[in-house]
């Protein structure tokens, strides 16, 4: 398995479209790629990422295929237009 590590911060005054941006799509289509989210953890005190979402995928070559797909190009780029700092991390153990 390899995990990522997803962080970001939602941008001041689009926390509404964010939210149903990231629960009725990127979420579903995300897993319907074959990144299972594992939780979602928001950052209220202290410095940091706000969001840091982590996820995991089966091997390097089906993550590496999901993250050259088209579909996951217009998740990310919609992503960006309601968040800044975005990141990700790959993990390998």
């Amino acid at each position: 398995m390899v995990k990522l590590v997803f962080s970001w911060n939602i941008k001041p005054n689009e926390e509404m479209a964010y939210s149903e941006f990231v629960n009725q799509e990127f979420a579903p289509k995300i897993m319907r790629l074959g990144i299972r989210l594992t939780e979602a953890w928001l950052t209220v005190y202290g410095e940091g990422p706000q969001i840091i979402m982590p996820g995991i995928a089966a091997d390097h070559e089906s993550l590496q295929k999901v993250l050259s797909s088209k579909e996951w190009r217009e998740l990310e780029e919609r992503l960006k237009t309601l968040v800044t700092d975005y990141r990700v991390r790959i993990l390998t153990g």
